[in-house]
């Protein structure tokens, strides 16, 4: 932001004339008809009149005409001091400013301590550049006449502009002194308090800079340049409101003062930052929109409308003002940043990588972008081209702790769990308090580690208690205690979608007993589909509530789940992506459980009890849980098909004349056990296959570690058919004609 300094000079005061300051301006004069010499009119005035009728001619800017009188009373009288002053001043008035000089210099010599001939000549040399001699010239005219006015304000003009000569070459000790003996010289004098101001305001001094600036305002109420500059000291103070009111100020008297206007368009968009992170997001958006009235391309107001937006859930007007960001920013690599995470989250991945790249032809190094462009490739499977992003992302900023916790992810999901605990443990070292990394260690350590193994647990264990401190903790409910008074159930997820999750939720949502408990169904999907339009169909016609709950704060839905007197909350996710653990730390109702989505205890405290059966958890099972297992005999996974599986196909084997095995999982899943278990069942099994359906596998080094490892084992690689993801869950349960066993 530019401060805006003033070269002050004398020409805003107007012209000295014998009898002070005249009212002539500067500009060009109108038109002037030069006559052939003196007129009849002209010839009839002698002496003291010829002088009256030339100043009167002067003064109506006849300078030609006015001239050749005073020319005619020279010839008569060349001692004649008036007449000499006269003919400076047309001639100065011509732009002659050497001749107009020694015609003052003459008046001068006649009567040296002529004030007015002085203060011309001072004029002269500061038009010329002259400051010292113009300044000395004004302190002649002051001492032949200290209570000269208008040589008292020249000089006070003069020395602020030597002041601030002195001041641009590097001398500003010395220019500090000239604008405070201009201030001597005229206390009044308005560009010298706001070039004071100036000074002060660059040494850092900023009490004395607005000192100053409140005093040139003062004196000169319409001191734009005063307000727009106290303005900037309040906004670099961070007190946006002063800031506002200064430049508020400043546009009053000049409402088209663009620096203003720009100032106040930064100083709103601040402002409007302020008040969404104190919580007002709607307040935010109207400075932010504000800020744009002021100045309509100002890119940055753009940027934080499009954060606004995109935090109210709005991701159409959120992608509209990052383009527009752009679009007036294109060195906005922020917005292509953001809009690429729009767009991952849309699930169009190919725009979301044109997004983060265009973002990186900016800014290189930009980390946010080479993590992100890791993460869709990582959603891609493309793990190598993956983890040469994220990386990079963390050599650009070696604190970034999300980019070790993706770089798990992407580790987890190629099937090299020790290297992902790793990473997640290097980000939890960053950010103890990292969410993801937390639970994301918690998933993975169930790969590696047995059911029974302590470390398991304690660590489970500990993350809970750890966790519990971030949430306010409900001791007592007010859900009433009549016996005839219907239980409450609560069920609260994120994947009330085409998720795996949903499968089995499916039944118990459909066949709850609706007319003896009241069920209420939270639901926190990212991206709603077909399937959940369904389940709200469904869940509502008989007689349940719906509440979407996506993009609410956890403790807000704990205060919902009060609201809605839930007596049994069931949370259907655990540790797995969007959980609502932190709702559940909030105990908002007196009993709380766990099923369906996560296969270990959660570690929390305010979860009472696991739903789970004797085959999942035998009773004699050692594995230690905070919850109390509830073995519900054959309902701990009540399996809906989708309606695209189709007919039960014939086995494949009937006409391949080979039996074909296969898994669809994540190869995080397919641990070195499972791996040996299952090259023993196919060397057991002659001409048998293996066909393996994974997101990495189009890979090419993960399909060679897969393969090789498999080889190692005695299973020749010519057995194995390996499938990428398939995007379309059409084509992914067609699929499943390819296996007899899976």
């Amino acid at each position: 932001m530019a401060w805006n300094e003033r070269d002050v000079n004398g020409r805003e005061r107007g012209l000295i004339a014998e009898n002070g300051f005249l009212k002539e301006p500067w500009s060009s004069p109108g038109p002037n008809i030069s006559t052939a010499g003196v007129t009849s009119t002209q010839k009839a005035f002698e002496g003291k009149g010829a002088l009256s009728y030339a100043n009167i001619l002067r003064s109506r800017n006849k300078f030609v005409d006015a001239l050749a009188i005073y020319d005619s009373v020279l010839e008569k009288n060349s001692g004649c001091v008036e007449a000499h002053i006269g003919k400076g001043i047309c001639l100065q008035m011509q732009n002659m400013g050497r001749p107009a000089f020694e015609s003052f210099a003459e008046a001068i010599r006649l009567e040296p301590q002529n004030v007015c001939a002085l203060t011309h000549c001072g004029i002269l040399y500061k038009d010329e550049g002259r400051l010292v001699d113009a300044a000395e010239s004004y302190q002649k005219a002051l001492r032949a006449d200290p209570s000269y006015k208008p040589a008292a304000e020249c000089l006070a003009i003069v020395l602020t502009d030597l002041g601030t000569s002195l001041k641009l070459a590097g001398n500003t000790q010395e220019g500090i002194q000239k604008y405070y003996e201009a201030l001597k010289i005229d206390p009044h004098y308005a560009p010298a308090y706001y070039n004071l101001g100036v000074v002060y305001s660059e040494m850092m001094q900023y009490d004395m800079a607005l000192s100053c600036y409140e005093k040139a305002a003062m004196e000169r109420p319409i001191y734009a340049e005063a307000y727009c500059n106290m303005g900037v000291i309040y906004k670099n103070r961070s007190d946006l409101e002063s800031a506002i009111a200064c430049y508020e100020r400043c546009l009053a008297v000049s409402p088209n003062f663009e620096i203003a206007k720009n100032n106040m368009a930064i100083a709103l968009t601040d402002l409007g930052t302020k008040v969404k992170l104190e919580g007002d997001i709607n307040q935010g958006v109207a400075f932010y929109k504000k800020a744009l009235y002021y100045n309509w391309h100002y890119a940055d107001a753009m940027y934080n409308l499009g954060v606004a937006y995109g935090e109210m859930l709005k991701f159409d007007m959120a992608i509209v003002f990052y383009e527009l960001a752009f679009y007036f920013n294109p060195h906005c690599a922020e917005a292509c940043n953001n809009l690429g995470v729009i767009y991952k989250d849309r699930d169009n991945l190919d725009k979301a990588v044109e997004c983060y790249q265009l973002a990186l032809s900016i800014k290189p190094n930009f980390s946010q972008s080479l993590n992100n462009l890791g993460v869709v490739y990582t959603v891609q499977g493309k793990m190598d081209a993956a983890a040469s992003m994220i990386e990079k992302a963390i050599i650009a900023n070696p604190t970034y702790a999300e980019a070790y916790n993706n770089l798990g992810v992407l580790y987890r999901d190629a099937g090299n769990i020790s290297m992902a605990i790793t990473a997640y443990e290097q980000c939890l070292k960053i950010d103890p308090d990292s969410r993801n990394a937390g639970q994301n260690r918690l998933l993975a350590m169930n790969y590696i580690n047995e059911g029974d193994d302590d470390k398991l647990f304690e660590a489970h264990r500990d993350w809970g208690r750890r966790f519990l401190r971030l949430y306010p903790l409900y001791n007592s409910w007010d859900n009433p205690k009549d016996p005839e008074r219907p239980l409450v159930i609560g069920y609260i997820s994120p994947d009330y979608f085409t998720h795996s999750v949903s499968y089995f939720i499916e039944a118990p949502l459909i066949y709850h007993d609706y007319g003896n408990y009241q069920v209420v169904v939270y639901s926190a999907v990212v991206k709603a589909d077909a399937k959940t339009n369904r389940f709200r169909e469904k869940v509502m016609k008989k007689g349940g509530v719906w509440r979407d709950i996506y993009g609410i704060d956890e403790k807000k839905v704990a205060s919902m789940v009060r609201d809605d007197k839930i007596d049994i909350l069931v949370e259907l996710t655990g540790h797995t992506a969007n959980n609502k653990l932190g709702t559940m730390a909030c105990r908002p109702a007196p009993v709380q459980v766990t099923w369906i989505g996560y296969p270990n205890t959660t570690g929390l405290p305010t979860i009472d009890y696991r739903i789970t059966d004797s085959l999942a958890d035998p009773p004699g099972t050692k594995q230690k849980h905070v919850e109390e297992l509830v073995r519900l005999p054959e309902c701990f996974l009540c399996y809906t098909p989708s309606p695209e599986a189709g007919p039960v196909s014939p086995t494949p084997a009937l006409s391949n004349g080979f039996i074909t095995f296969g898994s669809f999982n994540n190869l995080a899943k397919i641990t070195p056990k499972v791996l040996q278990v299952w090259a023993r069942i196919l060397c057991a099994v002659p001409n048998s296959r293996l066909v393996v359906k994974c997101k990495p596998f189009c890979c090419d080094s993960v399909r060679l570690k897969f393969l090789t490892t498999l080889e190692q084992l005695g299973l020749e690689s010519l057995r194995v058919d390996l499938l990428p993801l398939i995007l379309l869950n059409h084509g992914h349960m067609q699929a499943y004609s390819l296996m007899d066993i899976r």
